[in-house]
């Protein structure tokens, strides 16, 4: 009977170790599988980020791509913007007006529009001479520059402006070869101060009133 125990006993052991194999197996499969999702898992975001990345990268070029075309749109346009000016009829109602301090070089013919102008001071006057016209101005008298048409366009083709316009010039005195105005243009429409400086000439230094 002693046999028959020790051989139940051993019989009991080898189950208990053979049930501790499979169990520390299926432990190490447990956790080679949980490794094994959790790197797929890792995987997966790390894609996930780099799709956002990469997403993120392409609508930054995109947006900064457009910014440079519009940029160089812009200036492509200001580059090829050209004034034309025509003569008019004159009574238009020209109910916008821009003023502007102005000063002209004593004796040095200007171009504003396709009219001609030179001043020279005389004592305590200024000859002004428009298109051949000439005149004496003492301080604080006006001379105009008659109603003309004025066609502003960019890329030869589009027509930014086309609106009358009347110059008036109130003198103000003359100083170091400089003749001293102030300038009102007087417009049918409203047109930007960046468009409307397109008829005033570079030798003229003229400041917004």
């Amino acid at each position: 009977m002693d046999w028959m125990y020790e051989k139940d006993k051993k019989s009991q052991r080898n189950w208990s170790i053979y049930m501790d194999e499979i169990i520390s197996r299926d432990d190490e499969k447990g956790r080679e599988l949980a490794k094994e999702t959790g790197r797929k898992q890792g995987q997966q975001e790390e894609r996930a980020r780099e799709a956002q990345k990469d997403g993120w990268g392409t609508g930054v070029k995109i947006i900064l791509s457009l910014v440079v075309l519009a940029i160089i749109v812009v200036a492509i346009g200001f580059l090829t913007l050209s004034v034309s000016v025509m003569t008019v009829s004159p009574g238009n109602a020209l109910p916008y007006t821009t003023n502007y301090a102005v000063t002209f070089p004593e004796g040095q013919p200007i171009a504003i529009g396709n009219s001609h102008i030179t001043v020279l001071s005389f004592q305590n006057e200024i000859i002004s001479d428009i298109d051949g016209n000439r005149q004496k101005l003492a301080e604080g008298e006006d001379r105009v520059i008659e109603e003309r048409r004025a066609l502003i366009t960019t890329f030869g083709v589009i027509t930014l402006v086309d609106t009358n316009f009347q110059i008036n010039l109130k003198y103000k005195g003359n100083r170091d070869n400089l003749a001293y105005f102030d300038m009102a243009i007087h417009t049918s429409q409203q047109v930007p101060g960046m468009l409307l400086n397109r008829l005033i000439p570079p030798e003229i230094h003229a400041q917004p009133m």
